[in-house]
């Protein structure tokens, strides 16, 4: 399509012409440069590492299905990344016409070898778009293939097959070009590609310790596969490295386990069974038997750290999955059955706390996990989780059993030594845990309640229950309150923390707030059902809040705590409000409060009329009173405003405390879109 129909199509577009004009499909490659996020992760390092990744486990997969033994990566210093396996080669032949099976398996999407074909009993690549995304995102591509004694070679530019004269121009076309003869038994393939820029964000790099490191991985995975390594970026020229392992995944553990002394031996569970599952077969979906074999390695080591590896085929899983998940499961149920079998004396004592939860079992535990069989389903193109639901039975199934047999001594490496040493660790992973949990539930407790029973934080009085107990907003406020005030009646309970909602929340999450824990302490009557008036330890309670904003939502929280838990004392008038002014006026030697933003523009009308002379004082907060202040505001009978709250006034607010508190999203939405245009103006919902 050209610029000026291009153009034309955009100025005609309207939201309300939605009609078949306005349904685009995209062809061939062109969804994978709209929408790269959806086949590699998105277009940072991440999704361009992954480009490397699907060319690369193309040479693992004929690796692991024994057809290579060698993989060649090299970083080449104009941008571009190659990848060499001496595999069987990509077909060559002829597939649709002129269009050979290498040319298809670049171009088009979810075209390949892994589709349960033959070619593959379990492989990586299992959507058929990893060489056809490369390409897809790539600004040149060059493959060379040996096979049939022949070397191929076919090139790509801008997701156009073609070759390249001998006048260095491209030439579109679908025919290979010959370059060469190797002898029969020589085959595999190469991959060259170079990014394309516009694509990726413009920090975006492939890391050569990130690389490196999955290589390493790899090599653990295909025993006796040989991985070559190669950076010949200028400025980043290396050595060319070399990877291999003969004994797999127990290789692997000795790596992760690093410096830290084992306290077993490696211990290798594996076994195998069949699942069924649907697929589509020439249009209908059909059962098919799929076997799934799980090879496991691991051991514990004298450290706290976790470290769990798992795979699925050839690919590292880092998001785990259904694998994972049935991992975790009987590993948790077969240390706990062992430790029960086992009786251990130190975990008598804890009763229903000795059983082992599952960050107790991993303590130092190092995993290797890894499944194979044919068509895995991931969650996602980045094959980053397994989603594959049959697989967590039969790992699950692999794990208990095999364990079981280890913990009980029939699994062959098994030690009564190495047994007893893992059962110790966890036992004492479970003391720690629950010492811990003990440990601040103590220092909990001990910072809300004092020697004599009450909240440590309560500044008591001495005459009760004649007394009253001023409740006030944080330390700032309980200092001046705690001077002024008459030791002899008047208690003073600041809340340093956030006062649970009691109007949605449940009442053990009520009961564990320590706001709500230390107000119901220092009342001394009880809370819910089980309030006492005749207990309470105060004739009044009166909340000392700022007068702002803050203040208002600490007064609403509190409120909401004594209309649901303590209705009791508003139902006897014994709840109150102070009333802090809001400004101090100066005038020569007196000093007037003033408990209003109108007060106070009236007053100082009068004050100008009369040319009197007068500074302005804001209270920001209570803390901010000098105690002088703060007594004849707020503490001295003879001159404070208390508003009393009754219940009478909480069941005219009790629709506000559902509105405004309650669970219930809706009624509070309803009310604030209403009520909107009481400022003058409505929200835009």
């Amino acid at each position: 399509m050209n610029q000026e129909k291009i153009t034309e199509r955009l100025e005609n577009k309207s939201p309300n012409n939605y009609d078949a004009d306005s349904i685009e499909v995209l062809e061939g490659l062109d969804a994978v440069r709209k929408r790269p996020g959806m086949y590699i992760g998105g277009t940072g390092s991440q999704g361009l590492t992954h480009l490397l990744w699907e060319i690369i486990d193309n040479g693992v997969d004929e690796a692991a299905a024994g057809f290579a033994s060698t993989i060649d990566v090299s970083f080449h210093a104009d941008g571009s990344y190659e990848v060499s396996d001496n595999g069987r080669g990509i077909p060559v032949d002829k597939k649709y016409g002129e269009v050979t099976a290498l040319e298809v398996v670049f171009t088009e999407l979810h075209a390949g070898g892994k589709f349960g074909t033959g070619a593959y009993g379990a492989s990586g690549g299992l959507h058929g778009v990893g060489a056809s995304v490369v390409n897809a995102l790539s600004t040149r591509v060059d493959v060379d293939v040996n096979r049939n004694g022949k070397t191929y070679h076919l090139s790509f530019r801008d997701r156009v097959a073609g070759q390249v004269g001998t006048n260095g121009r491209f030439k579109a076309g679908h025919a290979l070009k010959q370059t060469g003869k190797v002898p029969s038994h020589k085959t595999g393939s190469t991959v060259r590609f170079w990014p394309d820029v516009q694509v990726f964000d413009v920090d975006a790099v492939i890391d050569y310790s990130e690389v490196r490191e999955r290589l390493g991985q790899v090599c653990f995975l295909v025993p006796g596969l040989k991985i070559r390594l190669t950076d010949r970026r200028k400025g980043f020229q290396k050595p060319q490295e070399e990877f291999v392992s003969k004994s797999g995944l127990g290789d692997f553990v000795d790596f992760l386990s690093g410096e830290s002394g084992a306290i077993t031996s490696i211990i290798k569970l594996q076994g195998s069974a069949d699942f069924i599952e649907k697929v589509p077969v020439d249009g209908d979906l059909t059962e098919v038997t799929r076997k799934c074999e799980v090879d496991i390695a691991m051991r514990w080591v004298n450290s706290y750290e976790t470290k769990i590896v798992t795979f699925v085929n050839t690919i590292p899983t880092p998001d785990g999955g259904t694998h994972l998940a049935g991992f975790e499961r009987s590993l948790t149920s077969s240390v706990n059955l062992a430790l029960g079998k086992n009786e251990l004396r130190k975990l008598r004592k804890l009763k229903d706390d000795g059983k082992a939860t599952k960050e107790d079992c991993q303590e130092g535990l190092i995993a290797v996990i890894r499944v194979t069989f044919p068509e895995p389903q991931f969650r996602g193109q980045t094959k980053r989780e397994l989603g594959t639901p049959d697989i967590q039975k039969i790992v699950s199934t692999v794990v208990r059993e095999t364990l079981g047999a280890w913990f009980e001594g029939d699994l062959k490496g098994s030690k009564k030594i190495h047994v007893k040493a893992i059962l110790d660790k966890v036992a004492d992973a479970v003391i720690n845990r629950v010492s811990t949990r003990q440990a601040l539930d103590n220092r909990r407790k001990a910072a809300q309640i004092g020697n004599n029973g009450l909240p440590d934080k309560l500044s008591d009085c001495r005459m009760h229950p004649e007394g009253e107990l001023l409740i006030v907003e944080g330390d700032s406020a309980a200092g001046p309150a705690k001077r002024a005030r008459d030791s002899a009646w008047q208690a003073v309970l600041p809340l340093r923390g956030k006062v649970v909602n009691a109007g949605k929340s449940t009442k053990k999450a009520v009961l564990d707030n320590a706001e709500a824990t230390a107000l119901f302490t220092a009342v001394g009557a009880g809370s819910g059902a089980e309030f006492d008036l005749s207990s309470a330890r105060y004739e009044r309670v009166i909340l000392l809040a700022d007068a702002d904003v803050d203040g208002s939502h600490i007064r609403c929280l509190v409120l909401t705590l004594i209309y649901h838990y303590m209705r009791d004392l508003l139902a006897a008038g014994r709840v109150y409000a102070a009333q802090p002014p809001t400004h101090a006026l100066t005038i020569g030697q007196s000093k007037e409060f003033l408990y209003s933003e109108l007060e106070l523009g009236k007053r100082v009308s009068e004050l100008d009329a009369k040319g009197r002379k007068y500074r302005v004082t804001r209270f920001k907060g209570l803390g901010e009173m000098d105690d002088d202040e703060l007594l004849e505001t707020t503490l001295n009978p003879e001159t404070r405003l208390l508003r009393k709250i009754t219940l009478d006034d909480a069941k005219v607010a009790e629709k506000a405390f559902q509105v405004m508190m309650g669970a219930s999203v809706e009624p509070r939405r309803d009310f604030i879109v209403k009520h909107s245009e009481a400022y003058g103006h409505a929200l835009d919902v």
